[in-house]
């Protein structure tokens, strides 16, 4: 069976889900702690779905609220 093609998210739905803004999102991957967007064109940069998840799962495992989404630190 094959698997489901990646799904690419747009920056507003990256910020809606992991409660971050648009300059802490580019700071942390700068800094190597957020999945690295991919340029669609000059004016378009999107994150693959299934990297974002795994991101949010591994910041909420982790328990360090450093890196946690801003709507789920304590």
């Amino acid at each position: 069976m094959k698997a489901a093609p990646a799904r690419l998210i747009r920056l507003p739905e990256v910020i809606a889900r992991v409660g971050l803004k648009r300059s802490s999102i580019y700071q942390r991957m700068a800094e190597g702690r957020f999945p690295k967007g991919r340029s669609l064109g000059q004016k378009c940069t999107v994150w693959v779905e299934a990297e974002i998840d795994a991101w949010i799962a591994a910041v909420t495992a982790s328990g360090d609220e450093q890196d946690e989404p801003l709507d789920q630190q304590r």
